[in-house]
């Protein structure tokens, strides 16, 4: 799939093949769906606690007789029927985890980055070669290429420290490094704006 390549300055530059093995699949809606639930569980932390009734404090001495008061039997302050009392099956510690495997993941990046290419929502640019921290320069370049205000995803081929640093403050952009990004980051933008040389990063993600 030949894809047209742009400048800083938003005019064409040339042209760039996206390879059919990854960009251009028949989109797999289960494997995706899978992925994001997947990443989203493994978001949780699983701390949620409450105490029973066997973990309260008190409750060693009957509150009161069990006959001629008038009232309900009772032998422990602890009951769930009292307020401070323990609670009755409530949360515990545990993982949220939905293993796929290696096969399934690989499946579901290939679905995402072929339904972002189906839609036209994959803009390449020259790479970036910021010469200082500017997020300026970041903007002007989002504004050039039709971007500004929409939820972009901008994948890069290495760690880049200036090109990271000037994106982070951009409203609605996400940078993260190609080989790197999930299903999950893939669905959850609009527009993805891959830097030419991470082309190769995605498609070597891929291989081994």
């Amino acid at each position: 799939m030949l894809v047209d390549v742009y400048s800083q300055d938003g005019k064409k530059s040339g042209q760039v093949e996206l390879p059919d093995s990854v960009f251009n699949v028949e989109p797999h809606e289960h494997a995706m769906y899978l992925a994001v639930k997947s990443y989203l569980a493994h978001q949780r932390q699983g701390t949620h606690k409450t105490k029973e009734r066997w973990e309260v404090s008190g409750g060693g001495k009957k509150p009161w007789k069990q006959k001629g008061r008038g009232t309900a039997r009772s032998g422990s302050s602890r009951s769930p029927v009292w307020v401070g009392g323990g609670t009755v099956f409530g949360p515990r510690p545990h993982k949220y985890r939905v293993e796929l495997t290696k096969k399934m993941r690989r499946l579901a990046r290939k679905s995402a980055f072929s339904l972002r290419a189906r839609e036209n929502a994959i803009i390449v640019v020259e790479d970036l070669n910021l010469s200082s921290i500017k997020t300026k320069q970041v903007a002007a370049i989002l504004k050039n290429l039709g971007l500004s205000g929409e939820k972009v995803l901008q994948l890069v081929p290495t760690s880049n420290d200036t090109v990271l640093l000037s994106s982070r403050n951009i409203d609605k952009l996400t940078t993260m490094i190609a080989d790197k990004v999930s299903a999950y980051h893939v669905l959850g933008s609009k527009k993805i704006l891959l830097h030419r040389s991470a082309v190769d990063t995605i498609v070597h993600s891929f291989e081994g």
